[in-house]
């Protein structure tokens, strides 16, 4: 670990290992866990700390098993580096010819964006990030970053998402908060499924990761100047997923764990059960050659890493013809998800805190990359009906496609006319899976809690001008880490549970009755007020087959 020695003779002979909270010692920060003093470094007027082992390296028998929670820290650590990315599923973008140059410079963007740093089995930790001043009397709001990455990729290791500009704008606004993000396991490693797994009540592997992270923040974040019981959970994509499951989980009971919630593009949707998983389990025995074993699951713990990898990597991504139909996905299985998450919500499972959720216009449009090979309303169908939702009749699939008719005028990117039809079916199909996966089990969520709790939700229509994409899915991220005009809703949200203060438009509750939302536009008026009502029916529509249907996440 570099420099380690050099930075713990300066806090050896300082005296600061004895400090049980933040302090900053010839502009270097440590602070005190347990019996263990980690050192971290600074940025402007703000204190990181990064790389933390929150639980015990999932590798070994450990492979396949619920997180342990860490021994008592104790000695120096270097907490100046990002620790390793989890082990990420290899995906490869599909690009239809013909697609505009802009919008190819747009996909080589968001690949670097989301590529993972080193790699390793051995990834659970945890990053802080505080005011420079702060210290354990200072009890800051605190905001738990959850990555996206269809639960296949991310990581925090990012400067994109780093968060230091989150804090330093929240500092700016006489707001602070701290920042914490965490990894967390991925793809089979960290969602795998079938009997086995569910015999030995070990699904949904990722979602105990990111629960034993807030735990880890609920004992420790005062030593960082945080305040555990002012912890909003925060998530994009797959990580806003997330961050609806938990609200959800153990009948909503949030284990004073976290007192709000911001989620952006993800929320509570359909999931299948651990069983519907175990042809991708089979296939993942296979791969790796645990077929003939008497127990496979232990087989897979015992196989070298590279054999696994490579089996991941064999399994199919959400780049994949399948798509948003993940096969490393959460699903029910008894203990961290009881039933389909939109049941659960029926039946009243969720925190009653405060909560944000919105997301882009065009969710939809690069998930449909890989099926630009369907051209004819049959093949649209059959693509619908064996997908996504094969125990729907078909004569449902065939009003689901009436009501989202192959008119490139009412496609996805919207409100762009003829344009941007990369296939004959491309645009309706964008549309189908945007509203299925997104914007309907928003709307749903907001419907079904509103009347209940504080709801707040927006609708970012930025990057229209992105030919054949539009506003499509992640795009919003920049609004904030930007940053720009939803981090001061952000930082507000977490720092008082209402996101309206002296910047921006006045954001108002979203209710049945006045479904109203925060919509941000390229142009000279970014932020405006809209109403949530555009294809209703249709949402309406998809959500009465994903309760009926639910075999996808």
């Amino acid at each position: 670990m570099h420099g380690l020695s050099h930075v713990a003779l300066i806090f050896v002979s300082s005296r600061a290992i004895s400090y049980a909270a933040a302090t900053i010692v010839d502009g270097i920060p440590s602070v005190q866990l347990d019996e263990g003093t980690f050192i971290g470094n600074l940025s402007g007027n703000v204190s990181q700390f990064l790389g933390i082992p929150f639980a015990q390296p999932p590798v070994g028998n450990l492979r396949f098993q619920l997180p342990q929670p860490n021994a008592p820290y104790t000695g120096i650590h270097n907490a100046t580096d990002y620790g390793p990315s989890c082990i990420q599923q290899n995906t490869t973008q599909p690009i239809p010819s013909g697609l505009d140059p802009l919008a190819l410079q747009f996909l080589e963007l968001e690949a670097s964006d989301l590529q993972a740093n080193d790699q390793s089995e051995d990834c659970l930790s945890i990053n802080v990030m505080a005011p420079a001043d702060a210290s354990s009397n200072s009890k800051l709001p605190v905001v738990a970053w959850i990555y996206g990455g269809g639960f296949e990729t991310g990581g925090t290791a990012s400067e994109t998402f780093g968060g230091s500009g989150i804090v330093q704008r929240s500092i700016e606004l006489g707001q602070p908060v701290l920042f914490v993000s965490f990894n967390y396991r991925l793809n089979a490693l960290g969602f795998l499924a079938g009997a086995e797994v569910e015999k030995n009540g070990l699904g949904n592997i990722g979602l105990h990761d990111q629960r034993q992270a807030l735990r880890w923040m609920h004992k420790y974040v005062n030593a960082f100047g945080g305040d555990p019981d002012k912890v909003t959970i925060w998530g994009a994509s797959a990580g806003a997923a997330s961050v609806g499951l938990h609200m959800i989980t153990n009948g909503g009971n949030t284990e004073g764990l976290f007192r709000a919630a911001f989620m952006q593009s993800g929320s509570p949707g359909s999931a299948g059960t651990l069983a519907e998983g175990q042809p991708y389990y089979d296939a993942l025995v296979a791969d790796v050659g645990c077929s003939d074993a008497q127990d496979t699951l232990q087989c897979l713990r015992e196989a070298p890493l590279q054999n696994l990898t490579v089996a991941i990597n064999n399994s199919p991504n959400t780049d994949s013809y399948q798509s948003l139909n993940i096969a490393w996905a959460p699903r029910v299985d008894g203990i961290f998800l009881k039933d389909s998450p939109q049941q659960l919500v029926l039946k009243g499972s969720v925190a009653n805190i405060p909560f944000v959720t919105g997301d882009c216009d065009d969710e939809g449009t690069a998930f449909s990359l890989a099926s630009v090979n369907i051209t004819t309303d049959q093949a649209v169908l059959d693509y619908f009906h064996g997908n996504y939702f094969p125990k729907t009749s078909t004569r449902d699939i065939e009003r689901l496609l009436q009501l989202y008719p192959n008119d490139t005028r009412l496609g996805s990117p919207f409100d762009t006319g003829t344009a941007n039809a990369v296939a004959p079916q491309y645009k309706r199909i964008a549309a189908i899976q945007g509203d299925m996966m997104f914007q309907a089990p928003r709307r749903f969520f907001l419907q079904q809690r509103s009347s209940q709790q504080d709801t707040y939700s927006f609708l970012s229509k930025r990057f229209k001008y992105v030919p054949d994409f539009g506003a499509t899915h992640g795009t919003d991220v920049a609004n904030i880490y930007g940053p720009g005009d939803l981090t001061d809703y952000l930082v507000r949200f977490v720092a008082t549970l209402n996101p309206n203060g002296d910047t921006g438009i006045f954001w108002p509750l979203y209710t049945v009755e006045a479904p109203r939302l925060l919509t941000l536009w390229d142009g000279a008026v970014p932020l405006n007020i809209t109403n949530d009502t555009y294809r209703t029916e249709g949402t309406k529509f998809l959500t009465q087959l994903s309760l009926t249907d639910p075999d996808t996440f």
